[in-house]
C-alpha cells in the first residue's frame, strides 16, 4: 500500500500520541519492529482532504532527542538518517497543552533539525479546565510553524490537523530556536565539512551520539571521536548548556503566548487526589483494597456466565454423542477437542473482567500512580523504578511485559526484571487458580462482605508479587554491574475511563487469549486424546478380555464395569505410561500420574492444564455421562477411594504453577530480548526448582 507522504508522530510519553495515531489511522494500521532492533513499530495510513494518502509512523515516546533507552534512540535515527525508508516528509510534534513547558524541549530539538514540522496542541479541553489560555496565533507566529489545537480523546480538531498535513510540502522551514553553532563552533564546522552535513544541530547530535548511530560508518564514527578530542568537546556539559538555552527560549515563548488564571494556580484536582492515593501508607492500603475488589468481582460477577458456558459445552457434547455414530473420530472431536476447549472457554468471563479492570486502571491514570508508589519498594530490592511497569503488566501477560523492559537503561536492573517478571500471576494462571480454588475452598462470605474464594485468589496474586520481589532481592547480589539506575516518570492527570475503549480492550484481549490458548489446546487435545486412547501391543485387548470374565460381570454393574475398563485402558495407554514414568518424581508433591500428564502438556502453555484434565477425565469416564471438568475433578478418586484433589493437593498444585516456568512463548521472548539461550535456560531451571521445593513444603504442611 503506497503512500504519497510519510508523517512521523513525535512527542513525550502521556501526551496522547498513541490516541492520535489511532484516531488518524483507525483500523488501517500494522505493528512490526524497527529494522535491526526489537522495538515496536506502529504504522498506519490516513486519507487526506486533498486526496493524497499519508503513512503515519508512531515513533516511541521520548522527552528529548538525547536517548536514555533503545526506544528513545529510534526517534533520532529515523529523523536523521536520510537512507532510512521511514524518514518522514513531515513531523507532527504532539504537545500536552496543559503542560507546555516540559513538552516544548523536544519540539525545539526537532525543529532545529530543519524537518518540516506541525505542532498539534493536544488536550486543549484539559488546559481550558485548568484555566490555561493559549494565544494559538501568536504561538504559531513565534515558532514559525502551523499550530493546530486538538483533543484526540474527543476527536476534536482532527479535520483541521489533516488539512494542515495536506499542506506539508508548502510549510516554510522554521527559524532556529537557539544559536546552535555557539555551543561548539569549531567542532560543528569541522563535522559539517568532513561528514557532509548541512544542518548545524544535526552535526552537534552526531558528536553526541555517533557511537550508537548505525547509519554512520566505523571510519566516520572514529573521525568524529578524534575531532571531539581535538576540540576538547564534553558531551554532558554541552547538553547542559544547550538545555539552559532552550528553556530560556521556552520561557520567553510561554510568557508572551500563555496565560493562567490566578484561581487555577492553586492545587489542581489531580494533585489533591494524589495526596491520598499515593500516600506512603494509605496509598498501599487503597491499592490492596482495589486488588481485593477486583478479585472478589472476578468470582462474583463471572459465576452466572461461566455456568452458562459450562452448561452449553455439556449440552453440546451430550447432543453430539447422541447424534453422531459412535467411533474413534467422534470421540476425538467430542471428548478430545470439545472437552479440552470447554476447560478454557468457561473462563472467558473471568479473563474479560480482569482485563477490563486493568484497562480502567490504565485509562484513568491510576496505574502510573501504582508504578510511582512501588518505586520506593523497588529501590530497596535493587531494582529500577521502571521495573514496576513490567511487573504490574505481568498480571495480564509476561510476554509484552518482558518486551517493555527495553525502557530500563541499566543492564542489571533490566536483566533482573526479565528474570522475575514470569513469577507474577498472569491471566494464563487464572483458570488454574479459579478451578482449584472452587474445588477446595468453600464459597461463603466472611464478615458478610468478603468472599472466601476471592480472598484466596487475591492472596495468590499478592504472593506472586512478593515472590518476584524476593527473588529480585537475591539476584541483585548474584548479578554484578556498576551502572546506577534512575527513574523518571510523568504522572498523567486523572481522567474518566473511555468505556468504549475499555469494552474494546476486554473484547480484544479475551479474543487474543482464546485464540492463542485455543490453538495450543486443540493441538494438545488431539495429540493427548490419541495418546490416551491407544497403547502398545495388545494391552487394550487383554484388558477387555479380563473384564469379560465371570467374576467381574457378576459383581459389578454395567456403569462400574465400563468405568473400570476405561480407567485401566487409560493407565495402560501411551499417555498413562508417560504419566507413570514421572509419577515417582511428582508423588512427593501429592500428584498422581494423571496430574503428571497435565504437567507435561502444560509446558506449552499453563492454561493447557485445564484442557488436559478435561480430556483425561473424558477418556477415563463414561461418554454417556458428560460433566463439566470441575465436577469430574471433584468426584475423582484414588484407587483406595479417597478424593484426588484434597486441600493439600490443590494448594500444592497452585504453588507449583505459581513458580514453574511453563510457557514456551515467555521463554522465546526472553531469548529474543537477551539474544542468549543462557538466560531462558537459567530461568527455566531456577523457576522449576523453586516450584518443586515450594510445592513439596506446601503439600507436607497441609497434608
Amino acid at each position: 500500500m503506497d503512500a504519497d507522504l510519510k508523517v512521523a508522530l513525535v512527542g513525550n510519553p502521556n501526551t496522547g500520541k498513541s490516541t492520535l495515531f489511532n484516531v488518524l489511522t483507525g483500523l488501517n494500521q500494522k505493528i512490526g519492529n524497527f529494522p535491526g532492533v526489537t522495538v515496536d513499530k506502529k504504522t498506519g495510513f490516513c486519507d487526506l482532504p486533498d486526496g493524497r494518502r499519508a503513512e503515519i509512523i508512531d515513533l516511541p515516546g521520548t522527552y528529548s532527542l538525547y536517548p536514555k533507552s533503545r526506544d528513545e534512540s529510534i526517534v533520532f535515527s529515523v529523523l536523521a538518517d536520510k537512507a532510512n525508508p521511514l524518514r518522514p516528509d513531515l513531523v507532527v510534534v504532539i504537545l500536552d497543552a496543559s503542560n507546555l513547558k516540559r513538552n516544548l524541549l523536544l519540539y525545539t530539538q526537532v525543529a532545529d533539525l530543519k524537518l518540516p514540522v506541525i505542532v498539534a496542541l493536544n488536550m486543549m479541553d484539559l488546559a481550558k479546565k485548568s484555566g490555561i489560555t493559549i494565544d494559538v496565533d501568536a504561538f504559531a507566529q513565534k515558532l514559525g510553524v502551523p499550530v493546530v489545537p486538538i483533543s484526540a480523546r474527543k476527536i476534536e480538531g482532527i479535520d483541521q490537523l489533516k488539512s494542515a498535513i495536506s499542506y506539508a510540502n508548502k510549510v516554510a522551514l522554521q527559524e532556529d530556536t537557539i544559536d546552535v553553532e555557539s555551543l561548539a563552533p569549531q567542532l560543528i564546522a569541522q563535522i559539517s565539512k568532513e561528514i557532509d552535513v548541512e544542518n548545524p544541530y544535526y552535526a552537534l547530535q552526531l558528536a553526541h551520539q555517533h557511537e550508537t548511530l548505525k547509519f554512520l560508518s566505523t571510519e566516520q564514527s572514529d573521525r568524529i571521536e578524534s575531532l571531539e578530542q581535538e576540540f576538547s568537546f564534553h558531551s554532558q556539559k554541552a547538553q547542559a548548556t544547550e538545555t539552559i538555552a532552550r528553556y530560556n527560549f521556552i520561557n520567553d515563548l510561554l510568557y508572551d503566548t500563555v496565560k493562567k488564571n490566578e484561581t487555577a494556580q492553586e492545587e489542581d484536582i489531580s494533585n489533591k487526589i494524589d495526596k491520598v492515593l499515593t500516600h506512603r501508607i494509605f496509598g498501599f492500603i487503597i491499592f490492596f483494597g482495589i486488588l481485593l475488589f477486583i478479585f472478589q468481582s472476578i468470582f462474583a460477577w463471572s459465576a452466572y456466565p461461566m455456568e452458562l458456558i459450562g452448561d452449553f459445552f455439556v449440552w453440546a457434547q451430550t447432543s453430539l454423542h447422541h447424534m453422531l455414530p459412535a467411533g474413534p473420530l467422534v470421540n476425538l472431536v467430542v471428548d478430545g477437542v470439545l472437552g479440552g476447549l470447554s476447560g478454557v472457554m468457561v473462563f472467558i468471563p473471568q479473563i474479560a473482567i480482569l482485563f477490563g479492570f486493568i484497562s480502567i486502571l490504565e485509562d484513568t491514570g491510576y496505574m502510573s500512580r501504582v508504578t510511582f508508589m512501588m518505586d520506593r519498594l523497588m529501590r530497596k530490592v535493587g531494582l529500577n523504578g521502571k521495573s514496576v511497569v513490567p511487573l504490574i503488566g505481568g498480571f495480564a501477560c509476561a510476554v509484552p511485559s518482558i518486551m517493555s523492559t527495553r525502557t530500563i537503561e541499566n543492564w542489571k536492573d533490566r536483566m533482573i526484571t526479565i528474570m522475575v517478571t514470569p513469577l507474577v500471576t498472569c491471566s494464563a494462571r487464572l483458570p488454574i487458580y479459579t478451578l482449584l480454588i472452587a474445588l477446595v475452598v468453600p464459597n461463603r462470605n466472611i464478615w458478610w462482605v468478603f468472599n472466601l474464594q476471592g480472598l484466596v485468589l487475591t492472596g495468590m496474586y499478592l504472593f506472586s508479587l512478593v515472590s518476584a520481589i524476593t527473588v529480585a532481592f537475591v539476584m541483585k547480589f548474584l548479578l554484578k554491574s556498576r551502572e546506577r539506575g534512575y527513574f523518571i516518570m510523568e504522572l498523567p492527570v486523572y481522567r474518566m475511563p473511555r468505556w468504549k475503549n475499555v469494552g474494546h480492550d476486554m473484547y480484544n484481549r479475551a479474543k487474543a487469549f482464546v485464540l492463542q490458548a485455543g490453538k495450543v489446546i486443540v493441538a494438545v487435545s488431539v495429540i493427548l486424546f490419541v495418546l490416551a486412547s491407544y497403547g502398545p501391543g495388545d494391552r487394550f485387548e487383554r484388558i477387555e478380555q479380563k473384564y469379560k470374565q465371570p467374576q467381574y460381570a457378576q459383581h459389578m454393574n454395567a456403569d462400574d464395569l465400563h468405568h473400570a475398563v476405561a480407567s485401566e485402558k487409560l493407565e495402560n495407554s501411551y499417555a498413562g505410561m508417560l504419566g507413570h514414568a514421572i509419577e515417582p518424581v511428582i508423588r512427593p508433591l501429592g500428584f498422581d500420574w494423571k496430574i503428571g500428564i497435565a504437567l507435561i502438556t502444560s509446558f506449552a502453555a499453563r492454561e493447557v492444564f485445564v484442557g488436559t484434565m478435561a480430556t483425561i477425565y473424558s477418556v477415563d469416564g463414561d461418554a454417556e455421562k458428560i460433566e463439566s471438568v470441575q465436577q469430574k475433578m471433584h468426584t475423582a478418586k484414588t484407587p483406595d477411594g479417597q478424593p484426588v484433589f484434597t486441600v493439600a493437593v490443590a494448594f500444592s498444585l497452585m504453588m507449583f504453577y505459581a513458580f514453574a516456568m511453563q510457557c514456551a512463548s515467555t521463554m522465546a521472548v526472553v531469548y529474543r530480548e537477551t539474544k542468549n539461550w543462557r538466560w531462558p535456560a537459567s530461568q527455566f531451571v531456577y523457576m522449576t526448582g523453586l516450584a518443586y521445593i515450594v510445592s513439596f513444603i506446601t503439600y507436607h504442611l497441609l497434608k
